[in-house]
């Protein structure tokens, strides 16, 4: 999974990544927006335009939110 979307966008959900996302990899599940792993280019064109910076390269995430990658992976059945 190149990029992930932390808890930061249960809040906020403003979709700027979807907008930028080249490859359509996102889309809004039941309480935030997602990142399909199996579609991802990991270009990281949602990364900067995330307006509460809850997106992350998967190396990069932090401790507190690893559990956003399995929520990832869940959603999209991996």
């Amino acid at each position: 999974m190149p990029f992930v979307i932390t808890s930061p966008c249960i809040a906020e959900k403003a979709g700027d990544c979807v907008e930028v996302c080249p490859v359509d990899c996102i889309e809004l599940g039941s309480d935030q927006y997602l990142i399909d792993p199996s579609i991802c280019i990991d270009c990281g064109a949602c990364e900067p335009v995330c307006p509460v910076e809850a997106i992350y390269h998967e190396d990069d995430v932090p401790e507190e939110e690893v559990s956003f990658i399995e929520k990832a992976k869940e959603h999209y059945n991996l």
